[in-house]
């Protein structure tokens, strides 16, 4: 506990490094584009492609998969959500071993970083597939090409910071349930907006769930003339709105990952809906769909 300190948000956001405090806490990144690192995300389980990003100079993070950015404090209220907003602020001293706070002359005397707004995603164009090279080039990888036609388009976006310097975009995308483009490229995924999952319709009474869209699309690709409906979670983390969303299904097959986080949201699944299979044995051998595909199509999935 920090003693005879008043300790004010407004130093901590001036003097920390969002880096430092994550290097502190264990967290480093796994590699780094321009100015920004990328780190696993720490928020969330399940990231198995570094999606939580940060600009330390500017001091602001922003998870993909959340959809969710901010300064340091933002991340520590996250972090450590049991804490009141005066306990997390002691804690990131504590952490950070900082000292600053207690002369105020120091402070004053400090360069002060500028307040810099959370990024904001501005959707610059949507296209069919086909026009970008790089986008194309990920899909044919992921030997799902002529699956993507009528279910992915190439969104165009970029980000722009308080000077009003713009950071341009472009990813494969699809569309989820509130009308938000979930976004997908060989460096991250996320979501321009609020994540949530991604239903497409089909048989009335037999649904197939999946964690990402990649995997729906590899199985789209071996079962041409199955009529489905599907969903798509685009995150564990919204398991209890697959769940909802399935529950007046008849049949249901899920296509879960066979990693630990998988095997969890599978178990979950069937025991909210005990009429759920699992129906990752289809993969034995393969963390995913996606990967069985890929791993079996290598030495035929060629051309566009």
């Amino acid at each position: 506990m920090i003693k005879n300190v008043q300790i004010k948000a407004k130093d901590i956001k001036e003097n920390v490094s969002i880096a430092d405090l994550l290097a502190r806490l264990g967290f480093q990144p796994k590699r780094s584009i321009g100015k920004e690192m990328f780190y696993y995300s720490m928020l969330r389980d399940g990231d198995n492609t570094p999606s939580f990003t940060v600009d330390d100079k500017l001091g602001v993070w922003f998870d993909h998969g959340m959809g969710k950015g901010g300064n340091v404090i933002d991340f520590a209220m996250l972090f450590w959500k049991n804490l009141s907003f005066q306990e997390v602020l002691e804690r990131i001293v504590t952490v950070v071993n900082m000292e600053i706070i207690a002369n105020s002359q120091v402070n004053e005397n400090r360069r002060k970083r500028s307040a810099v707004k959370i990024p904001n995603y501005e959707i610059e164009d949507i296209k069919d597939l086909g026009n970008n090279p790089a986008i194309t080039d990920y899909l044919v990888s992921r030997c799902i090409w002529q699956e993507a036609q009528n279910d992915i388009k190439e969104v165009y976006y970029y980000v722009e910071d308080q000077k009003k310097l713009r950071k341009h975009f472009f990813s494969a995308g699809w569309k989820n349930e509130l009308g938000v483009w979930e976004v997908r490229n060989q460096h991250f995924k996320g979501s321009l907006g609020h994540k949530a999952i991604s239903f497409i319709p089909g048989d009335e009474n037999i649904v197939s769930v999946f964690e990402g869209y990649m995997d729906y699309l590899s199985w789209k690709a071996e079962n041409l003339f199955i009529g489905d409906s599907v969903i798509v979670l685009n995150s564990t983390n919204l398991i209890q709105s697959g769940i909802a969303k399935a529950k007046d299904f008849q049949t249901i097959s899920i296509f879960f990952d066979r990693d630990q986080t998988g095997h969890q949201a599978t178990k979950d699944f069937i025991k909210a809906l005990p009429q759920a299979c699992d129906c990752s044995s289809v993969y034995t051998g393969h963390n995913d769909y996606n990967e069985k595909l890929t791993a079996e199509s290598r030495s035929v999935c060629i051309s566009r």
